[in-house]
């Protein structure tokens, strides 16, 4: 199918914006002829009857980011006129301003890649130039699925025999002993089967290997990122054993070198990472990417003594060389090399002055890097994986009551009585998991953090560097998040882990439902502030040998929007926009009262009228106390609702889980294998229930509201009780596609989804052949301060979202268009058929080769 608009869009009210600090920039001579059809282009997208040149599009015209997106695209169809991007408007606020700024720009047509042939209607491509065909489709799937219950059944297989193995030990001590040895030889096995996979399988990776989607050469390269990504030692970030795994995958990485991202580069022989070089984390460094229904591998070379800051995306054929920053919340495009000793930012990135480096080197060798890989492999295998796996045999052995009771008979799978005890199981694990897990997060972290210190340097792989991963691990809980974001609770619970809120001036909405932190008890948020999804607090730097925590604030009165990476030396102050995926200034002067967009950021006006007009009886504090027991009333519900929604799907799998038991006497592992692949594949058909119940009475609909109607909360609801969590597992195989049209999405023909984030699968409709690479966002919704906004958002067919782009709402993509590695795609963009964009904010990018002759080869170990 060719993608359709799903809904006509709701006007845009005219409501006057604030003008940012300091006003329009003063205008340049301006082009008479650009200038005049701006303001006829103007007068048509605002309905203001007359509009001068000198019309500030803010202040006098009332427009807003999404109107003058639509301002842009109208331009870019005029041949006549230069090409505008969002960030010329934002700078130059006049149509006089804009034409002196662009006099003597290419016109658009010149500017722009040289569009494909027009794209046959559906009905004459009869599907030839989409990914694959039909039945290596079909076949692609099927394999997937084979090889995926095979590996399901073998896991269940080995676990059934190694507990019955621990169960028939003497004692508690034979138990723990057995436990211990079964644990680490299944543990080793996992650790060295994707290895084995990797050579056996794929062989070493070369640079400009092209790899059609759905064909067999893709099945080998889907079932060996997969087992290479499930790896239990991804869970090591940052460790020497990481490096090692890497290492033992074909990787270059120096001695020294430090890599904390869990984004396993799925051709590990085309990553090189210098000594002493620091990856943080949240960097993705794939070494591949999808575009075009074909994957294209390239490589990633980071040179010696390097940083690459968080949130950023090393796409292929690029490079760092020795001593060179990436800052955070950047990017760099296939073919950019930074220079040694060089700073860059921004997506794409380019050099600036900022300094990303701030932890110096605190001592620290080979040896104590060795002694804590030790001490890990001992701890886990020595004090985990008993509890973990040899628990219940321990407890069986030594409660014969128990083990009686829980004895399988001839009629009890047919008993009530057998389904009511597992109800009741179910029930005391999940609801007395739930208090325990508030006492945890709210005690063990908060003594254990007393041994820390704010900026004081201490050596990695140390006793306090296991103190800051404990605290880490445990206050960043997303279940516990997702139950009390988006409520007033969220408040209460922050502060319950450690964050600094107080005074709390309540809104409903302070947070999201998704909030990081490396230690919350550092962690500042000012009074008024709202944060919206994905904030992540970079209280902690690193260096290869040494780490440091640092307060981390956030000034009053802001607005966070979406994907944000605030670092600790972040310059902003009072009564700031943060728009979404923005890259927060290290340098320079405090900003205050100002909105900042884009990365590197620019100023943008600070709040729009229309986004304050719904609430200022609120902020009056008129009606607060009754919209806000309003809201929480309907919160609260909300939450009942999303625990019973998981305590249904826990007791699910109690209930597999005890069926396999009662079965295990008679069938053996033949019982518990299908089991467990049942387990692990209803995860997304009960997501897809999910979201069909709770939107049953309350579907998605585009709105433009305030936060306190009540509209508003049923989409917090919808927020709050689906979870995409389940699907991940389908990543990269045809049944994404079918669980996302059970969930709403309007999708096409054998669509390529690598990993993408669908946050309103209702109002998203995606054509057919289209390629979504992993970590990708489609979110059809924006909030700023009191004002909630969505509309539809259409992908056409055989389109490509690069790896971390983020499109908003409102946007329409031409068939074949081409968005770049962490673009940000401005709500209202209409993206023309065949274009290739890139940048934030999105900006059309001139032609370029697909594929770089220069791939930038893995340079030779060091």
């Amino acid at each position: 199918m060719t993608a359709k608009p799903l809904a006509t869009r709701a006007p845009s009210p005219a409501a006057a914006p604030e003008p940012a600090a300091g006003g329009p920039e003063p205008a340049e001579p301006a082009d008479a002829g650009a200038a005049g059809a701006f303001c006829g282009i103007l007068a048509e997208v605002t309905g203001s009857p007359e509009v001068s040149a000198d019309s500030d599009f803010f202040a006098e015209l009332g427009a807003d980011s999404l109107v003058m997106a639509r301002f842009c695209a109208r331009v870019r169809k005029r041949a006549d006129l230069p090409a505008v991007s969002m960030r010329d408007v934002y700078q130059h606020r006049t149509a006089g301003a804009l034409a002196g700024a662009l006099a003597g720009s290419p016109a658009t047509a010149e500017t722009r890649a040289p569009a494909p042939e027009p794209a046959a209607a559906p009905a004459e491509r009869g599907g030839r130039d989409l990914p694959g065909g039909p039945c290596a489709y079909v076949l692609c799937g099927a394999l997937q699925l084979l090889l995926f219950c095979g590996y399901a059944s073998l896991i269940a297989g080995i676990a059934a025999l190694g507990y019955e193995w621990i169960s028939a030990g003497d004692g508690a001590g034979d138990a723990y002993l057995r436990s211990v040895l079964f644990g680490s030889g299944a543990l080793l096995t996992l650790c060295l089967l994707p290895v084995a996979a990797k050579w056996l399988l794929a062989g070493r990776y070369r640079p400009g290997t092209r790899i059609p989607v759905w064909g067999p050469r893709y099945v080998r390269f889907w079932l060996v990122k997969t087992l290479m990504l499930a790896n239990p030692v991804v869970l090591l970030a940052g460790s020497p054993l990481y490096s090692l795994y890497l290492r033992a995958l074909g990787a270059r990485i120096g001695r020294g070198a430090v890599v904390f991202s869990r984004h396993v580069p799925a051709c590990p022989d085309l990553l090189t990472v210098g000594p002493r070089t620091v990856v943080r984390r949240d960097v993705y460094l794939n070494c591949y990417r999808a575009e075009a229904g074909v994957i294209r591998t390239g490589a990633v070379t980071i040179g010696a003594d390097a940083l690459v800051s968080e949130a950023t995306v090393l796409d292929i054929a690029t490079a760092l060389g020795d001593g060179a920053q990436l800052g955070h919340a950047s990017s760099l495009h296939s073919g950019q090399a930074v220079p040694a000793g060089e700073r860059w930012y921004g997506s794409p990135a380019a050099p600036g002055r900022a300094d990303f480096r701030t932890v110096p080197s605190a001592g620290g060798g080979a040896l104590r890097r060795a002694a804590h890989g030790v001490l890990t492999v001992l701890t886990v295998a020595w004090v985990y994986l008993p509890f973990a796996i040899g628990g219940a045999g321990i407890l069986l052995a030594e409660v014969p009551q128990l083990e009686a009771a829980l004895a399988p008979g001839p009629t009890a799978l047919t008993s009530w009585v057998f389904y009511a005890e597992v109800l009741g199981l179910s029930t005391v694990l999940f609801f007395g998991a739930l208090p325990l897990g508030l006492l945890l997060v709210a005690s063990a972290p908060r003594l254990a953090h007393r041994v820390l210190r704010p900026d004081t340097v201490y050596p990695l792989y140390g006793v306090r560097y296991a103190v800051h991963r404990f605290v880490a691990l445990t206050t960043n809980r997303r279940f516990l998040m997702r139950l009390f974001g988006d409520s007033c609770a969220v408040t209460h619970y922050l502060g319950l882990i450690g964050y600094r809120l107080a005074p709390v001036q309540q809104t409903g909405s302070n947070f999201g439902t998704e909030v990081r932190h490396e230690t919350p008890y550092l962690a500042t948020v000012g009074t008024g502030t709202m944060v919206a999804d994905g904030l992540a607090m970079l209280d902690a730097d690193y260096s290869h040998t040494s780490f440091a925590l640092s307060r981390t604030a956030v000034g009053p009165r802001n607005f966070l929007g979406n994907h944000i990476a605030y670092p600790s030396r972040g310059r902003t102050g009072d009564n700031c926009l943060l728009a979404t995926k923005v890259m927060v200034p290290v340098d320079g002067e405090v900003r205050e009262n100002t909105g900042l967009l884009g990365s590197p950021c620019f100023e943008i006006p600070r709040t729009v009228l229309r986004d304050t007009a719904f609430d200022e009886d609120v902020r009056d504090g008129r009606d607060l106390r009754a919209k806000l027991a309003a809201k929480n009333r309907h919160n609260a519900v909300s939450m009942v609702l999303y625990l019973l929604a998981r305590w249904l799907f826990v007791s699910w799998l109690v209930l597999l889980a005890t069926v396999a038991a009662e079965l295990y006497a008679q069938y053996g592992v033949w019982a518990v294998a299908p089991v467990n692949v049942a387990a692990v594949l209803s995860g997304p058909l009960y997501f897809a229930l999910e979201e069909r119940l709770t939107t049953a009475r309350h579907p998605l609909r585009p709105m433009f509201c305030s936060i306190y109607d009540r509209r508003f909360w049923y989409h917090e609801r919808y927020w709050k009780i689906p979870s995409e969590t389940y699907v991940r597992v389908l990543n990269g195989t045809p049944f994404k596609n079918a669980v996302m049209r059970l969930a709403g999405v309007r999708i096409g023909r054998r669509v390529f989804d690598d990993g993408c984030h669908l946050t309103e699968r209702a109002l998203v409709a995606i054509g057919d052949g289209c390629t979504l690479n992993a970590g990708s966002v489609v979110q059809t919704h924006s909030q700023e301060d009191g004002a909630f906004k969505s509309e539809p958002t259409v992908i056409g067919a055989r389109c490509t979202l690069g790896v971390r782009a983020f499109v908003h709402y409102g946007v329409e993509l031409g068939d074949g268009a081409v968005l770049a590695p962490d673009t940000f795609l401005m709500k209202g963009e209409a993206v023309p058929p065949g274009d290739h964009w890139g940048g934030n904010p999105a900006r059309p990018l001139p032609a370029r080769d697909p594929y770089p002759a220069a791939a930038l080869a893995p340079a030779p170990g060091r």
